[in-house]
């Protein structure tokens, strides 16, 4: 028998808002008495005598907010927890969502997919020895819990048969839903988070996240549930309303990529490829296309089987964290490989390494994603160039927080530049669409045809507007293919560069990441950013702070809000500042899928003057190196200066 009074004392040693703790104590209270959640009663029973208030509070005083396009954190116990009630009532509220959109419809269905996640408790949280319903528990039990959902409210869904050896990727699942028609889709995913962690995103008919104000709908849907109608998997699949998927649209999709290429492909030991899925589902994506295309990638073995324990990754399994790629190094030298490429658990991010030298012996450059947008921009609009390809009014589009470099790439190429956008790829796939529907957005004109290639700071690329978000295959393609390139020219992709910096001005980018777990946490990111709009700083690191930007500034570019999740997505601070030739900006937003802010900062000169010496353009970048190295020092203690003044 639970003694409330000692929960109460319990959660009052915690220093935070009093109906916080009320909240945790209600939600807590409901877990304990309804029938439905006693399969978690013995764990919880447990935390309590172990005085786990810090824990408790934290997975019980909220809903587990249904942000970018679904809901994503630690797998456990509790509604601010990935579980199957959080997952049911998401997806229930994404039935009635689809009932909406789509009234009058016989046969709605959906594609389910999923990485290679599984439950194992990693940080200790509960009682190895008494029951508990989350340990275990598969991305694939997840899609299969919510297909039984779907098939209690009507709706068809497809997914891989129970037997298979292949997985459906992020990139694969945008393409899936346009190939079949389906009416939306569902990924249980969370990307690069650590192995605990489990995530849902769902997908409209463009095969793309939703954007406000239809995200909003679909989050307004999902706090309403009261009820969540489900069948077991089994009577899922004899309702007739659970089909199966073959390999048509995985080969359509591998074809797709292949069509992107944009050099012939490589002869026989022209170039040496390793690859890396770090444990995901990469290789039934980029590491395949490589292969169809002639690439003939060596894997890292220890790293090639699908395990969501990733128990051969160093730090993360993620492309943008060097460490991760310490493997595939020692590999690569082994082989004198030319190239590193690497793709994080759901395939939609790639990243890699580059050799410094053209024959594959010496040092490996780590390749940050603000280098490979530039990189790929370039390469992809200059190959169409000399090819007579480029479409009549090219588009290229990036966000906000991704390097200048690729804006001024594509004006040197004469394409339309949409540079501006929030983060995330829902920003590009929602252009794509309204280009699609009214051949415009914004002041730049055409249709998905006119597209080229958009980019993520965050090692995201998409190279063809039949898919609507970001995609490893085509990525890996086009990489390989530039150090082909490069190579059959006896040249790098570090001297590139070097040749892209001076053409076009030298950028710097850092990214900090300000981590801020728990409750706390959450206070403390509200105070961070409240601060820093009502009092922004005159000057950081020396250098003059000419314009704030408040996105949420309703006045502003943006306008009024569209919603609840489009003021949460435009909760970014832009901070430009300029002196002695130096252009900067800092971006400050708390994550949607982290718990902790990210400051996105950049220092930029002009291009190398004509005629300046070697040794002097050096010294410019060297300064720009220094600045943003100051400037990322002290922003950082700005920001948590207002949390702990």
């Amino acid at each position: 028998m639970v003694k409330w009074d000692l929960v109460h004392r319990g959660f009052e040693t915690i220093d935070t808002d009093p109906a916080i703790r009320a909240k945790a104590e209600g939600f807590l209270r409901s877990w304990l008495t309804d029938s439905a959640f006693s399969a978690y009663t013995p764990q919880l029973e447990w935390m309590i005598d172990q005085a786990q208030w810090s824990v408790l509070l934290d997975s019980f005083y909220q809903v587990l907010p249904f942000g970018t396009g679904g809901r994503r954190g630690p797998v456990g116990i509790g509604p601010n927890r990935m579980n199957l009630w959080t997952l049911g009532a998401s997806v229930q509220g994404h039935c009635e969502y689809l009932r909406e959109r789509f009234p009058g419809v016989d046969r709605l269905a959906v594609v389910l997919a999923y990485d290679v996640r599984q439950f194992e408790d990693r940080r200790g949280v509960y009682h190895p020895d008494l029951p508990n319903p989350v340990r275990h528990l598969t991305s694939r039990n997840f899609c299969e819990h919510a297909a039984g959902v779907y098939a209690a409210n009507g709706i068809h869904s497809c997914i891989l048969p129970s037997d298979s050896q292949r997985y459906v990727s992020t990139p694969e699942l945008s393409f899936t839903i346009r190939y079949l028609k389906a009416h939306g889709g569902l990924n249980m995913t969370a990307s690069h988070n650590p192995p605990d962690d489990n995530g849902s995103k769902f997908y409209t008919e463009h095969g793309a996240q939703p954007v406000a104000p239809e995200d909003q709908i679909i989050s307004d849907l999902v706090d309403q549930v009261q009820t969540i109608k489900h069948l077991p998997w089994q009577d899922a699949v004899k309702s007739g309303k659970v089909h199966f998927l073959d390999a048509g649209p995985h080969d359509a999709y591998i074809e797709l990529c292949r069509k992107q290429s944009l050099i012939p492909p490589p002869q026989s030991g022209e170039i040496v490829v390793v690859f890396t899925p770090l444990h995901g589902v990469g290789g039934g994506c980029a590491g395949e296309v490589l292969a169809a295309q002639g690439f003939r990638p060596i894997v890292v073995p220890e790293q090639a089987e699908p395990n969501g324990q990733f128990p051969h990754v160093t730090k993360t399994p993620n492309p943008e964290v060097p460490e991760c790629l310490d493997r595939a190094e020692l590999l690569a030298r082994d082989v004198k490989a030319d190239l590193v490429i690497a793709t994080d658990p759901d395939a939609d991010r790639m990243g890699g390494l580059a050799c410094l030298s053209a024959d594959g012996i010496g040092d490996y450059r780590v390749l940050t994603g603000q280098e490979l947008c530039g990189l790929l921009t370039h390469f992809k609009l200059a190959r169409l160039s000399s090819a007579g390809a480029l479409p009549p009014s090219p588009i290229v589009i990036t966000t906000e927080v991704t390097t200048g470099l690729v804006t001024r790439i594509a004006r040197h190429f004469g394409a339309q530049i949409i540079n501006d956008l929030l983060v995330g790829f829902k920003y590009h796939a929602d252009v794509l669409l309204q280009l699609e529907q009214t051949g415009q957005y914004g002041d730049v004109k055409g249709t998905p045809r006119d597209f080229v290639i958009a980019t993520e700071e965050s090692h995201g690329i998409l190279a063809t507007a039949e898919l609507r978000d970001k995609d490893s295959a085509c990525a890996a393609l086009l990489l390989a293919e530039l150090a082909l390139h490069l190579k059959r020219q006896g040249r790098t992709i570090p001297e590139f560069l070097s040749d892209l910096a001076r053409q076009f001005g030298y950028f710097r980018n850092e990214l900090q990441n300000i981590v801020m777990p728990g409750v706390e946490g959450k206070q403390n990111m509200a105070k961070m950013m409240n601060t820093l709009r009502s009092a922004p700083p005159t000057t950081i690191a020396g250098l003059p702070v000419i314009q704030l930007e408040d996105l949420q500034d309703e006045n502003g570019r943006f306008g009024p809000y569209k919603g609840g999740t489009d003021k949460a997505a435009r909760n970014l601070l832009i901070f430009r500042l300029a002196n002695d030739g130096y252009q900067a900006k800092v971006c400050l937003r708390p994550s949607g899928t982290e718990p902790k802010a990210k400051a996105y900062i950049e220092v930029s000169i002009p291009p190398c003057p004509a005629g300046t010496p070697d040794d002097g353009w050096a010294k410019q970048c060297q300064g720009v190196d220094a600045t943003i190295r100051r400037l990322a020092d002290e922003f950082l203690k700005l920001a948590m200066a207002t949390v702990n003044p």
